[in-house]
């Protein structure tokens, strides 16, 4: 619970006032807790924003796995309802994506590197799912994870752009582009 009030708490203050200028004290203010607190959880401001990489990465790929491992669904279907859940999650806590999505590229290396390795994670993910669906059944899949990164790439600089500029309105109105990408990339390895 308190670790929690601290991510809701961190990602505010980093995209309120940036990471450069974030700080622990900052951020435990925000959560209505004490420094001490925030130390018990995390060594520094980069270990909060490393957890809290953490934290929203594993959010975003349970909420694609339960959205698009719906039984009964054809593969336009499936991943139709994997990339509206990652929007929706996306636009229903828009701090933290600004905090993880925007806020990240002046952090520093080793988040960036994180930030990459979440971004792989997720399409690795997406992947692994195109291939067992398919060994199933159930429409075609990527043809490496090459295939899958760059969707999650085009998809991240596309919110990014829309956190930033406010274009277009809602995140959610980027689904029918993300999702002419994906089949797009995904009906090329038909043929």
């Amino acid at each position: 619970m308190q670790k929690e009030r601290l991510f809701e708490a961190a990602a505010a203050v980093f995209s309120r006032v940036g990471y450069a200028d974030a700080s622990a004290e900052a951020i435990s203010r925000e959560a209505g807790m004490s420094k001490a607190t925030f130390y018990e959880h995390f060594a520094n401001k980069e270990e909060c924003l490393a957890a809290l990489f953490a934290y929203a990465s594993l959010s975003f790929r349970e909420a694609l796995s339960e959205a698009s491992s719906a039984s009964g669904l054809d593969f336009q279907a499936r991943h139709r309802a994997g990339l509206r859940a990652i929007l929706e999650g996306i636009e229903s806590n828009p701090l933290m994506a600004q905090a993880m999505l925007v806020e990240t590229g002046g952090a520093g290396a080793r988040i960036a590197e994180l930030r990459d390795n979440a971004l792989h994670a997720i399409a690795e993910h997406m992947y692994e799912q195109t291939v067992r669906a398919a060994e199933r059944g159930g429409g075609p899949a990527f043809a490496s994870p090459d295939d899958a990164f760059a969707i999650v790439g085009a998809a991240f600089v596309l919110i990014s752009r829309q956190l930033r500029t406010g274009h277009p309105e809602r995140v959610t109105d980027l689904q029918p582009l993300v999702e002419r990408l994906i089949l797009g990339l995904l009906s090329q390895r038909e043929s």
